[in-house]
């Protein structure tokens, strides 16, 4: 049997659950305001507003569309029309939506020149609440732009872990592993949005600080294919080696490799043996290697 996602507590507030009983004209008047066509019903109302006068909600934590998945929308609107109102609020004479993105988007490419909308008010905190609680009971959300979303509640209103989660209706534990996300290397956050690994083998990778060694365990996933148990087992390893390995650094070629790193804009590695050693120098593509060459040669 399918799966059931509601819309959460945030949407829920804002989309009343039962079907308003059906007006005689007397009761349902319509007027035209800042050139959309509003029914009014009390203190709510929905609109026909022209796409051109929706404006982003500079919140929306949704940076990905699937564009297939947009496209299929799309042609579902074309024939049967937006069955779920937008949200937005009154922006001047404009329209600042706070949740539908995905079905404004597909709306657009369908050549829609007019979408319903519900008008609702709402303070910043707010929108980005109402944009976030829609993406994730959607599931709509990748793992970083959730931990973006929940990372931007910390750092724009000040709101703790536990008050995320209360808002979102999540654990404290999962508010926390999708900020944890965010320390990742670049490299890896990429490959979890582009569906290179999964966000188990992201939590694996991240039970090692080293920056340097994620990436290899990225890399490894990578290369081998390996599952997150595999994964999971190689960061154990690389826990007891660096247990068991205390090694003794000495300053003066940790300076010099220091020295070098500067120069060639890359990790360097000197080792030594007795009086000689080797120096290995890292590079990541063709194009690396090549600039590479290009600065010994200045060298010379």
């Amino acid at each position: 049997m399918a799966q059931q996602f509601g819309l959460g507590r945030g949407l829920s507030s804002l989309i009343p659950n039962k079907q308003p009983a059906q007006k005689s004209a007397d009761e349902f008047s319509k007027r035209v305001v800042g050139g959309a066509d509003e029914a009014i019903r009390g203190d709510k109302y929905v609109i026909e507003v022209d796409v051109n006068q929706i404006i982003a909600n500079p919140h929306q934590p949704r940076t990905q569309f699937d564009d297939e998945r947009l496209e299929s929308l799309a042609q579902s609107i074309k024939m049967h029309g937006i069955i779920q109102p937008l949200i937005v609020s009154k922006n001047g004479n404009q329209y600042e939506l706070i949740a539908g993105e995905r079905r404004f988007q597909a709306a657009k490419r369908a050549g829609l020149k007019k979408v319903p909308a519900i008008v609702r008010e709402a303070d910043e905190l707010q929108k980005l609440e109402l944009a976030i609680v829609e993406n994730v009971q959607r599931h709509d959300l990748n793992p970083i732009e959730e931990g973006k979303a929940y990372q931007k509640l910390t750092d724009e209103f000040q709101m703790n872990q536990e008050e995320i989660a209360l808002k979102m209706g999540k654990s404290r534990s999962l508010v926390a592993n999708k900020i944890r996300l965010l320390s990742l290397p670049v490299e890896i956050q990429s490959g979890l949005i582009g569906g290179k690994i999964t966000e188990g083998h992201a939590k694996a990778i991240l039970s090692v600080d080293n920056p340097e060694k994620q990436r290899a365990l990225y890399e490894l996933i990578l290369k081998s294919n390996l599952t997150v148990r595999q994964i999971e087992d190689k960061t154990k390893e690389v826990s007891v080696r660096s247990h068991q390995r205390q090694v003794t650094v000495d300053p003066q070629m940790k300076a010099l490799e220091n020295a070098l790193v500067e120069i060639l804009g890359t990790k360097v590695k000197i080792s030594k043996a007795g009086d000689g050693g080797k120096i290995v120098i890292e590079y990541y593509s063709k194009e690396d290697l090549e600039a590479l060459l290009e600065k010994l040669a200045q060298g010379k």
